[in-house]
């Protein structure tokens, strides 16, 4: 049985494939997308054409589909892969290969997804149903800017120079890292992960090479996790972290204790303080910090 890796919040499939988008998509086109409880990002999406409300998640190295919804569609099971989601389990995911994803107008063809039962995570995140967990295909396929707080996303062509700092994406086990500032420890990467709707997460083996834990401040415990099941995390507070020149102070986190966490992940509590283009096939994502006043206006 091959084996995958899991993004930290939410979930993926090692194998992915970069998506190709059909001509003519539309570009400097916006569409809505829901900010729902948890901070997570939900969008409308087709899955061979059928419509879902879909959890998005950058992190995720493949689109995830739930069994029975695959079910529905009449998905034929492929080959059988065990994963490490951020729960306390690895879970089994049947590969499908051939199918056809849209989003934002973007349709990406002969796509593979990994089925897998949602149902767990569906409640525990969203307190319903989740049928889809549309991975980073779209973010290969499409420069996006993402408007987090005014819950709008626009296509953008590829030409022009969006606007903010320009970050470099670094692949790690899969998924995409950028580079940030935590407190005393000069510049580390950090998974960029619009599927983490929880606290900044910190990998369990920087965590003791900094003595984050020993060092003096207080440490709580609080349920979390996402596949795999529910897990009980160390929670903490960071006195420091700096985005793309945006420094924040006394950042709550929690210790991501799967061997092969990135040392550190950030997602929507801090991204959301950001005008957000992202373009994974050009290794680089831009964050404008929003202004105090329309940070207000949108909360």
């Amino acid at each position: 049985m091959k084996s995958l890796r899991v993004s930290a919040a939410v979930a993926g499939a090692v194998l992915w494939m970069i998506a190709s988008v059909e001509a003519g998509a539309a570009v400097r086109t916006g569409y809505a997308i829901a900010l729902t409880r948890g901070s997570r990002l939900l969008v409308q999406a087709r899955v061979n054409g059928h419509p879902v409300e879909a959890l998005l998640d950058s992190a995720a190295e493949m689109t995830l589909v739930d069994a029975q919804f695959a079910r529905a569609l009449k998905l034929s099971a492929g080959a059988t892969v065990s994963g490490q989601g951020s729960g306390e389990s690895s879970f089994d995911a049947d590969l499908v290969k051939g199918v056809s994803l849209e989003v934002f107008g973007v349709k990406m063809q002969d796509q593979t997804v990994a089925v897998v039962d949602l149902a767990d995570v569906g409640t525990r995140l969203l307190g319903r149903r989740l049928d889809v967990i549309l991975g980073r295909e779209i973010f290969d396929a499409a420069r996006l800017k993402i408007d987090i707080d005014a819950r709008h996303v626009t296509v953008l062509p590829r030409d022009g120079r969006p606007a903010g700092t320009r970050l470099e994406l670094t692949s790690e086990h899969g998924v995409e890292t950028i580079p940030v500032q935590l407190e005393d420890a000069g510049t580390l990467r950090a998974t960029f992960d619009l599927g983490n709707g929880s606290e900044v997460l910190v990998g369990s083996k920087l965590a003791e090479r900094l003595h984050l834990l020993t060092d003096g401040r207080t440490v709580s415990m609080q349920r979390g996790g996402g596949l795999g099941g529910e897990t009980e995390r160390r929670t903490f507070v960071l006195r420091s972290l700096v985005v793309a020149g945006k420094r924040f102070q006394d950042v709550p986190a929690a210790i991501d204790a799967q061997p092969s966490a990135s040392d550190l992940n950030v997602g929507i509590s801090v991204l959301r303080h950001f005008l957000i283009t992202t373009d994974f096939a050009a290794h680089a994502v831009w964050l404008e910090p929003r202004t105090d006043a329309r940070e207000a206006a949108t909360r």
